[in-house]
This record gives C-alpha cells, structure tokens and sequence, in this order.
C-alpha cells in the first residue's frame, strides 16, 4: 500500500482550493495596503504609526518640539 488515503480530487475540490489560494492572497495584499496606508496617514498626522514608537523612540511630534525648544 502507498499510504495515500485522499479521495480522487474533483474538479469541485480543485476549484475550491484555488478559491482558498486566492483569498489567502487576496487578504495578504489587503492586510499589507491598510498598514501601508496607516503609516502614510501617521505620517501626514505626524503621530506614531505603531506601538513600538510609542514606547521605545520618540514619535514625529516629540522631535518637533524638541527642535523648537
């Protein structure tokens, strides 16, 4: 016996799989153009875009202040 216990893959399963393929990607793309976008809009804002510059550097707006000091 060769250990393969799959059924015969239809043309439903086939189609399915490359529905689940696209939408895998499909969501990659999104989840990569929203934090695209987020960091554009901080930046335009000039507030931090993500958590790690809130807590280890300073964001946009402490180094503006510190210029004007």
């Amino acid at each position: 016996m060769t250990g393969h216990t799959q059924l015969a893959v239809t043309p439903r399963d086939r189609l399915l799989e490359a529905a689940q393929r696209e939408l895998a990607a499909f969501e990659r793309r999104e989840r990569e153009f929203s934090k695209k976008e987020k960091q554009e809009r901080a930046a335009e804002l000039q507030i931090p875009a993500s958590k790690n510059q809130l807590n280890g550097k300073a964001g946009l707006r402490d180094k503006a202040l510190e210029n004007e000091t």
